[in-house]
Parts: C-alpha cells; sequence; structure tokens
C-alpha cells in the first residue's frame, strides 16, 4: 500500500525541478508572424471651378472665395481657365485666396487666359497647360476721377501697386526685363510651348534648389547665454 504513494511523491517531485530548470518564455523567443500594418485613411475632397469668360464683380465668387477659405490640407481643387481677363480686384481676391488656401489649387490652362485670368493661371501650387493655348500679359486699363492733383495721385499709387503685384505672382515665370517691358506698355503673348518651356525650367531650378539645399551641411546654433554675464 504504500509503495504507490512513495512513487507519486517521486514524480512530483522530477516535474518541480523540471520546471524550475525551464527558461520563461518572452517575446524574443516567440516566432516571428510578420509585420502588422497601420494605415490611415482621410478623405480626399476634390472641387473643380471653370472660369470662363469675363472676371466679373467679386461678389459673384464669393463661394468660392469661401471653399478656398475653408479647404483643408488633403483638399485638391481645380481651377480651369478661359478668360480674357475682366475686374482686376476680383482677380486679386482669388489670387489672395489661392495663397492663403491649405489646401492644393492646380490651375488648368484649357483655352486662353489674358490679363488678370493669366495673373490667375500664375497663382497656382501646380500649373498645367494644355496644348493649343496661349496667355497674355499686359499693362492695367481704367479711369480716374476727381480734381488734377488727386488723379495724379492716384495714378501715381496705382502704377507702384500694380509694379508690386506683378513682381509677386509673375517672377519667376517672368523676368524683370520682361515685366519692365509691360509696364511701359508692351503686351506679351506665348503659346502652350513657350508656357511649357518656361515651366520645365522653373522645375528644374526648383529641383536643383532642394538639391543644394540638402547638400548643404547643416551649421550648429551658437551657445547662447541665458543671461547677461552668464558663462555658456
Amino acid at each position: 500500500m504504500l509503495e504507490p504513494t512513495w512513487r507519486n511523491a517521486c514524480v512530483a517531485r522530477l516535474n518541480l525541478l523540471w520546471l524550475k530548470s525551464k527558461p520563461p518564455t518572452s517575446a524574443s523567443t516567440a516566432p516571428f508572424c510578420g509585420l502588422t500594418r497601420y494605415e490611415q485613411q482621410s478623405p480626399v475632397r476634390q472641387v473643380s471651378y471653370y472660369l470662363c469668360g469675363e472676371i466679373l464683380e467679386p461678389q459673384h465668387y464669393t463661394e468660392m472665395f469661401y471653399t478656398l477659405r475653408t479647404a483643408a490640407h488633403s483638399d485638391l481643387i481645380y481651377l480651369h481657365l478661359n478668360s480674357s481677363g475682366g475686374d482686376f480686384n476680383t482677380g486679386l481676391q482669388i489670387i489672395n485666396n489661392i495663397i492663403a488656401s491649405e489646401a492644393r489649387v492646380i490651375t488648368i490652362l484649357e483655352a486662353r487666359a489674358y490679363s488678370m485670368a493669366a495673373l490667375i493661371f500664375l497663382a497656382g501650387d501646380k500649373l498645367i497647360v494644355h496644348d493649343n493655348c496661349q496667355l497674355m500679359f499686359h499693362i492695367y486699363s481704367g479711369y480716374f476721377s476727381g480734381k488734377g492733383n488727386e488723379q495724379q495721385a492716384e495714378v501715381i499709387a496705382v502704377g507702384k501697386w500694380f509694379e508690386k503685384v506683378m513682381a509677386r505672382i509673375c517672377i519667376p515665370f517672368l523676368s524683370e526685363a520682361e515685366i519692365g517691358r509691360i509696364l511701359k506698355g508692351a503686351d506679351l503673348w506665348m503659346d502652350s510651348d513657350e508656357i511649357s518651356h518656361r515651366l520645365m525650367r522653373m522645375q528644374r531650378a526648383q529641383d536643383k534648389g532642394k538639391r543644394a539645399e540638402k547638400a548643404a551641411p547643416k551649421l550648429k546654433k551658437p551657445k547662447v547665454a541665458a543671461n547677461v554675464g552668464e558663462q555658456p
């Protein structure tokens, strides 16, 4: 009767010793089951506007202004252009909203963009031109009223203002010399081939600048004492 009990006690003792000598299982010894992919999806909203015909007063474009101002960084907004120009103030408001928008704004030249429409085309984050299209740049036109000295002051102010607008929007697509000729009254015309050539030249210059920026050594900022007389 005592022999089976003694045998069971010996087996239990051996099992306990085996469990103590077994190394614990850890993540490093667990079998590799492959990478886990973590994915986040966000909706991309695409909105298209067709600026066709004459550019009218700004109250006709408030819906587009609102869309540009409230768009998210993941949105795409396409502006399709076929216009001979029009109201300069409306065009400037369109351009300012394009610049302020968080969305990626793509301007597409589908036929012609003259005068103010040409400036709107250059304001896009990405410029696309189809075949058989035209751009035309020229100086502003308008009329002035009031006393003689007031008209003279207005002419000078508008001239300086327009020169700054042309430089900010058109360079580097246009050279400073070309802008100077436009300010003197010349009309500058170009077709799709010339437009594409200038866009490719701008892209090459941009790519070259990015490569130079990456290759430039990063300088360490010098240490500056927090308080006067304190040693760095």
